[in-house]
């Protein structure tokens, strides 16, 4: 039995010797080629100038391993630099770190990114200095591509008090545009309509970016609300939805 079996491989074996292998190799045979770093277990003495130094075979072949790069913690993320604007990355110029697959799939095969190598760290960073515009009363850089697009998509809503006069102000502007759509404002980068606003109703303010891009959003001027009760008409609409409410009048102050 044992020897029916060794005649059926030895054939086996000779009938595949003679197939012929296809070009194509769908598993790769390449060995995985990974770097240990270890160092000698016993350090070795120093030797007089001139000789060789003195090995003990026995002592100086223990080694002892410091590193395995095959089970080191590879980098999940690759450094690029964006050639245009990217939603939710940023815009030409600026470095970002993105996985692998966003990287080799959809930023370099579109020409939306490329390398962060040295030259092109340096030819973006030449570029960077000729178009960037310093702001004179801040000095900052600004980068102003995501702010302009998110501005565009707002409507600010200002809330004032009906039982005192009220000229509504730059400063008050601002102040809504921190606490309502988070975003800072100077006044001096903030224009409003010629004509002084008095009385609730629909407006416009234009913001200017980087000192450049000029940005017209639209402004309701509406009776001003408290927090809290904000907040609790908000919570009766999630509660009851499609349903209209009547809330009592705001105690005037």
């Amino acid at each position: 039995m044992l020897a029916h079996s060794r005649f059926v491989l030895q054939n086996l074996v000779r009938d595949l010797s003679k197939v012929t292998v296809s070009t194509v190799q769908r598993i790769s045979q390449t060995a995985c080629k990974n770097t240990v770093v270890v160092e000698r277990w016993w350090q070795v003495p120093l030797s007089k100038e001139g000789r060789p130094p003195r090995l003990y075979p026995p002592r100086h072949r223990v080694y002892r391993l410091v590193e395995d790069t095959k089970h080191a913690a590879k980098p999940e993320k690759m450094e690029l630099i964006l050639t245009q604007t990217v939603p939710k990355l940023g815009g030409r110029g600026d470095t970002v770190f993105v996985k692998k697959a966003l990287g080799r799939n959809k930023l370099l095969p579109e020409g939306l990114a490329v390398y962060a190598s040295p030259e092109n760290k340096e030819m973006f960073q030449e570029e960077l200095r000729v178009r960037v515009v310093i702001l004179p009363s801040h000095g900052h850089r600004c980068v102003c591509t995501q702010t302009v697009e998110y501005l565009k998509r707002c409507r600010l809503e200002v809330g004032m008090k009906n039982n005192v006069q009220w000229v509504l102000s730059k400063e008050i502007v601002c102040r809504h545009f921190l606490l309502k759509l988070g975003v800072f404002v100077p006044p001096e980068a903030l224009t409003l309509p010629d004509e002084p606003i008095t009385r609730w109703g629909e407006y416009w303010c234009e913001v200017k970016v980087n000192g450049i891009n000029a940005i017209r959003l639209p402004m309701s001027v509406v009776k001003f609300i408290k927090p809290r009760t904000q907040r609790y008409k908000n919570w009766l609409e999630n509660q009851q939805p499609g349903k209209a409410q009547d809330f009592p009048k705001d105690e005037e102050s």
